[in-house]
């Protein structure tokens, strides 16, 4: 996303609209016998949100607890943000019940400027589950779209090593794989289109998977650390 002229934009735009025309052919040749998903929550864009949480892929519905992001009632995101934010892990939490509270969810968020939106919209499981290892990548995030949206938002912070992948993989000059950032390790870059110009900063945070080998105390560690940094605690 460095900066160029207008006319080379629309130039390096047309040739992206070919080369990913192109990548979606080969994608549904290789797995021609597999749906292709679009992923079923609708971003959260506070208009005041100063930074957007961005992860790839829900599971497959049999296993959601509630029709919101990180729909899992296994998934820790949501006992790392009640954490964090208030000491307790089943703050979200309905009573004693095996899901949380997508509007109280949601209320915060929006209370709080924190933006929530996947790096994917369509995807192909290859193995029928979550893991984002087996996840091909169909259409990433629209990003000239979402970030209008959000005007203040200068900070992308990912949920693992997938949509840290995907989001880099958006940029016109993108850094060799050896210098993407490692877990809790951040790059910054420029963004620029006709409409946006922001100097943008992404994070890369540990996946809340609980198949992600790292604790869950090192997890709320990690995002405490984010979040103080962004200055929301």
């Amino acid at each position: 996303m460095t900066k160029r002229p207008l006319e080379q934009n629309d130039m390096n735009n047309e040739q992206s609209q070919k080369n990913n025309q192109a990548n979606d052919l080969i994608i549904t040749e290789q797995h021609s016998n597999l749906p292709i998903e679009t992923h079923p929550f609708t971003p959260v864009l506070p208009p005041k949100a100063t930074v957007m949480m961005m992860g790839t892929f829900p599971p497959t519905s049999d296993k959601w607890a509630m029709r919101f992001h990180y729909p899992n009632f296994y998934n820790d995101m949501w006992r790392i943000y009640g954490r964090v934010f208030f000491d307790d892990a089943d703050h979200f939490r309905v009573g004693n019940e095996k899901h949380f509270d997508p509007e109280r969810i949601r209320a915060f968020l929006c209370e709080r400027g924190i933006a929530l939106c996947p790096s994917v919209k369509q995807a192909i499981r290859e193995t029928g589950n979550a893991s984002d290892k087996h996840l091909t990548v169909v259409t990433p995030v629209d990003l000239p779209t979402i970030l209008p949206q959000v005007p203040n938002v200068t900070t992308l912070f990912t949920t693992g090593g997938k949509a840290t992948e995907t989001l880099i993989g958006l940029l016109d000059e993108p850094p060799p794989k050896s210098k993407y950032p490692k877990t809790n390790q951040s790059i910054a870059f420029p963004y620029h289109t006709p409409s946006i110009e922001r100097q943008m900063t992404l994070y890369r945070l540990p996946s809340t998977s609980r198949a992600y080998p790292l604790a869950l105390d090192k997890k709320v560690i990690a995002y405490k650390a984010f979040f103080e940094k962004m200055r929301k605690l």
